[in-house]
């Protein structure tokens, strides 16, 4: 059968899926989260890579199997509400929205900051402005242009920021080993619940982002079988990342936890003031490649949710030449630009966390619910559903108690837009 001219391209092949939830993880957290991980638990802090990689990976074997009884195209959005309802599955929407437009607003302005160490012109606010609209503009017309353009740029910006990141690493241990005197002493404290907690809150904004790249489900080859292995792989991959790199830093760096910049002051130790510019070129390769990314696949929050009828039908608009849902692309764009010029990082790298793990407990929630139907049927299926989503629940709820009161007051203020959303489009 034809397909039809409104209908997306299924053109995102496994590893091309694979790579984009890789860049949509690893962002510029990671060139700055190994120094506030080291303030909170010093020696320890490999350990909490590993222990936050492991409670993501269930979080991560419960939507594999939700999302492995869809193809269409609404990640997320779609699995909250077949599974738990119409209300549930706007929540989810807005919650994700707003960590999609934030998450990727902050990397933007980290990119503004590293660039103008390079091009001090743009430390003036008229340059910030102007390198923002450019960067997030030529973004957007890429992914106009169509799918496969977005997918090429994403695929390459992941293969550059993970090969340096990995050199980095390399080249850190074979320091170790060859020059002992750069090595420092580990020391493993005492630490309180409660640092462990915040470093586990880090490690899941630091982790997320993967859950945005089940959106383009109807730009997938064979989702129903490529997604649960992709996020699989994408998450295990990023977890020996972290951890490696954390490690890294700690045995090299002295007093890691007091850097604002770990990765390019270690660097800087083993490899002399190149290393600490190529750190800083990889910063901003790195959050253009998670730009990218997040270009790429947020745009069809918007559009899944307008096909479904709870947001306006032109959102839904597909282009008849470039099929790609150009309406979504832009008006995400503009509200990226926009986040990005009245915030800082750190303003929209706490909207962006808030959202996740409210979104991480209603998937684990639909496991044994969309079990219990039984009306789908599920290609990747996990061995203890209800033991996976009770431990997904807990890790959610456990890690939703640290948060403070603006961020209880943030989601607050979402599900109260969610509520009046839902009440709209049920009439």
């Amino acid at each position: 059968m034809a397909q039809s001219s409104r209908a997306l391209v299924r053109t995102i092949g496994r590893w091309s899926l694979t790579a984009l939830m890789v860049n949509s993880i690893v962002g510029v957290s990671i060139f700055k989260l190994p120094g506030d991980l080291a303030a909170r638990l010093g020696g320890l802090s490999p350990f909490s890579c590993l222990g936050a990689g492991g409670g993501i990976l269930i979080i991560a074997g419960c939507i594999a199997e939700v999302s492995s009884y869809y193809e269409e195209t609404g990640g997320l959005y779609l699995y909250a509400r077949d599974a738990l309802g119409r209300f549930a599955g706007l929540l989810v929407a807005w919650l994700t929205w707003l960590t999609r437009i934030a998450a990727p607003a902050a990397a933007a302005n980290l990119f503004c900051t590293y660039a103008a160490q390079f091009f001090p012109a743009l430390e003036t606010r008229r340059g910030e402005l102007l390198l923002l609209g450019a960067l997030i503009g030529h973004l957007a017309l890429l992914n106009y242009l169509g799918v496969k353009t977005g997918k090429i740029v994403s695929n390459f910006f992941t293969a550059i920021k993970v090969g340096f990141l990995l050199f980095f690493v390399m080249a850190a241990l074979l320091a170790l080993l060859i020059k002992p005197e750069l090595r420092v002493a580990i020391v493993f404290p005492a630490v309180s619940a409660k640092s462990w907690f915040q470093a586990m809150l880090l490690l899941v904004y630091a982790y997320g982002g993967f859950e945005g790249a089940l959106f383009v489900g109807g730009e997938t080859e064979n989702p129903k079988r490529d997604t649960p292995i992709a996020l699989l792989t994408a998450l295990g991959v990023v977890c020996l990342i972290y951890t490696a790199v954390q490690f890294a830093v700690v045995a090299i760096l002295p007093d890691a936890g007091a850097s604002a910049r770990p990765l390019a002051d270690a660097a800087q130790r083993f490899l002399g003031p190149a290393g600490g510019i190529t750190i800083a070129l990889a910063a901003l390769v790195s959050a253009y490649g998670y730009l990218s990314a997040n270009l790429l696949h947020a745009p069809r929050v918007t559009f899944a949710l307008a096909e479904q009828g709870d947001f306006p039908a032109f959102l839904g608009a597909v282009h008849p030449r470039y099929r790609t849902p150009y309406v979504s692309i832009f008006l995400y764009a503009v509200l990226v630009f926009v986040f990005a010029a009245l915030g800082d990082f750190e303003w929209n790298a706490v909207l962006s966390a808030v959202s996740r793990l409210a979104v991480y407990g209603a998937m684990a929630l639909a496991v044994p619910l969309l079990r219990r139907r039984g009306d789908r049927q599920a290609q990747f299926v996990l061995p203890w559903p209800y033991l996976f989503a009770g431990l997904g629940l807990i890790f959610s709820l456990l890690l939703l108690t640290q948060m403070g009161k603006s961020e209880f007051v943030i989601v607050g203020t979402t599900c109260v837009v969610a509520l009046v959303n839902w009440l709209v489009v049920r009439r």
